[in-house]
């Protein structure tokens, strides 16, 4: 096996395996880094776990009460793993008054490397200027815990400098909170700056960010920041997940690297990362130089007296994660964009449905070298027997819902794999609608850009299931609209982010023919979300049935259908995929009160 496919293979391992890890109380992050001997770093590549408290490696515990092994076995090769002491703080300002420079004093035009932050917030360091990838307006790149925080919310003004450095507020605003993101893809978010001008050139490094990259064992690196100003850094860590509390939000895992100081280049106070160093964009060096292309976000540090260290979340996740690329030359036309299902949209990942076994995998459709096929806001995989998907994945960001017209937009086959959809020659002339698996209205979110191509992207045929008008439209009392209503007005009414997976139940035995295409009688849906209260995962699971269709469609007479919340593994085994990451970290809870009293006045049946 190759270097580069086994190293996949190990961030693969780590990455998937790391929330079980840390649900001990005791273990703060797991990532990849070199073994240390003797006090000695090698070129041996280990999984390093750090502890709050170090009680040895026979004694750590897992989720399941079992030692953890002195070494993991991934593809026949043995690697080994490591413990550290070592505890995190995100790094806002928790430090005495300090000597003012001009980063930390008003500027026009404002420098990335700056001080920054909201009205409530102490002060961070502005990061770099960003493009959105749709439209190509300029952004301000941050951290969340520097633009937005606990109390804050999208729209709210952006100071600078923050208010740590000077505290009229009113006198410095300069533009608004537009996008943020707290979780696995990063701790990050964008500004619009409208009362000042931006300059992309970072202080104290002379250059602007042009292009992102991931980092590797040993890159060097180098940030300008409002506390520490310019220092460099060797990455120590990479692919680590780590514990961060957020007050009031509680524990946050967040997807990053780490980097310790350059032992060529070491900071004049021993420092690379002080409170207010938060949102500096991190760079990578070649040959002693900095270059203009960024690997990643700082955000955090060190507690205690751990070795000097910075934390910083992956540029490829962040700007994935809000839609940015680094240069205006890279702004992509709409028509081009799908961003599909995000797996880390909520506090915990959670990737959509796995085949059981290679039977259902070779069952797929392939388009373009891959089963999973993106959209706007939604994925999905196709069953090629049956012509339809054998699940749709998508996110609903309730807070960011447009309300967009559906008048106009025809139902078209994806041109991508055409033969492989069933298309109109089913629907004319029937009760039967062409029934969106992921509901339009609930695509409709992010940018207005995004949301009108979400609106369009609803009505490739590869999203319909065949559903009878009864069962699918809430006016006429279908409970598939229902639930869809239900789902979709808590969203909205909580700034809920959800994210859902649906599709058909394929019963090659008892689904009727219709027009030679077997019409499936099952539907299913799991809603995910995370608990405000608990902040864990929490899902729900449903069975929707409609009426017999043996006798023809023709004479269908859909007097009866239910809805029945049923239990995670049921609809793994009906479907012959399973929902690891939820088996995994979630529980079955109550969605709200509310929710539940409007799924009771469905006359639902819940078993």
């Amino acid at each position: 096996m190759s270097n580069e496919l086994y190293n996949k293979k190990l961030k693969k391992f780590v990455r998937k395996n790391a929330v079980k890890f840390l649900e001990d109380d005791n273990i703060t992050s797991v990532g990849i880094a070199f073994k240390e001997r003797n006090g000695e770093k090698s070129k041996e590549v280990c999984i390093q776990f750090t502890v709050g408290e170090k009680i040895g490696l026979e004694t750590l515990e897992n989720l399941d009460a079992k030692i953890i092994p002195k070494h993991f076995v991934i593809d026949g090769v043995e690697i080994p793993t490591d413990v550290k002491e070592r505890s995190y703080h995100h790094d806002a300002i928790l430090i005495d008054a300090l000597e003012k420079v001009e980063r930390k004093k008003r500027m026009n035009p404002i420098l990335p490397g700056a001080s920054i932050g909201h009205p409530q917030i102490s002060a961070g360091t502005a990061g770099c200027v960003v493009y959105d990838a749709n439209t190509g307006k300029e952004y301000l790149l941050s951290n969340w815990h520097v633009l937005h925080g606990e109390s804050g919310k999208i729209g709210d003004s952006i100071v600078q400098p923050g208010k740590y450095d000077d505290n009229r507020v009113d006198e410095n605003v300069v533009g608004k909170l537009i996008n943020s993101h707290l979780g696995l893809a990063g701790d990050c978010a964008i500004a619009e700056i409208d009362s000042r001008q931006l300059n992309d050139r970072i202080i104290g490094l002379n250059i602007n960010v042009n292009q992102i990259a991931d980092v590797e064992l040993d890159d060097k690196v180098i940030k300008s920041g409002r506390t520490t100003s310019v220092t460099r850094g060797v990455v120590s860590r990479t692919d680590i997940t780590v514990k961060i509390n957020y007050g009031r939000l509680g524990i946050k895992r967040i997807g990053c690297f780490e980097y310790i100081p350059d032992p060529n280049y070491l900071p004049h106070d021993g420092e690379i990362s002080m409170g207010g160093d938060s949102g500096s964009a991190v760079m990578l060096v070649k040959n002693n130089k900095s270059t203009s292309v960024m690997v990643g976000l700082h955000f955090a540090g060190e507690v205690g007296d751990a070795r000097e260290h910075g934390l910083a979340c992956y540029s490829s996740s962040v700007f994935k994660k809000l839609n940015l690329v680094p240069n205006k030359s890279d702004v992509r036309e709409i028509e081009d964009v799908r961003l599909g299902y995000d797996w880390n949209f909520l506090s915990e990942q959670v990737q959509p449905p796995v085949p059981k076994n290679k039977t259902i995998k070779n069952g797929l459709l392939k388009v373009n070298g891959k089963n999973e096929i993106d959209y706007m806001h939604f994925s999905l995989v196709m069953n090629k027997k049956r012509k339809f998907a054998s699940w749709v994945a998508w996110n609903i960001d309730g807070a960011n819902i447009k309300r967009i017209s559906r008048k106009g937009i025809p139902f078209i086959k994806d041109p991508d794999f055409i033969e492989g959809q069933i298309g109109n020659e089913l629907y004319k002339s029937n009760p039967l609608d062409r029934g969106h698996i992921a509901r339009r209205a609930e695509l409709c979110w992010g940018t207005l850009e995004e949301a009108k191509k979400a609106n369009k992207d609803s009505f490739y045929f590869s999203n319909m299931l065949p559903q009878h008008e009864r069962f699918n439209q809430s006016k006429k009392a279908g409970i598939w609209g229902k639930l869809e209503n239900v789902i979709f007005d808590d969203a909205i009414i909580k700034d809920l982010k959800v994210s859902v997976f649906g599709g058909p139940i394929f019963n090659e035995k008892k689904d009727p023919v219709y027009r030679n295409v077997k019409i499936p009688k099952e539907f299913w849906k799991v809603v995910c979300y995370t608990d405000e209260e608990t902040n864990k995962l929490t899902y729900h699971s449903f069975v929707l049935t409609q009426s017999d269709l043996i006798s023809g469609l023709e004479g269908l007479d859909l007097d009866e259908f239910e809805i029945f919340k049923v239990p995670l593994h049921l609809i793994s085994e009906k479907i012959g995929f399973d929902f690891l990451d939820i088996e995994k970290s979630s529980e079955t809870e109550s969605i709200t009160n509310n929710v539940i009293t409007k799924i009771e006045s469905l006359e639902m049946v819940l078993v």
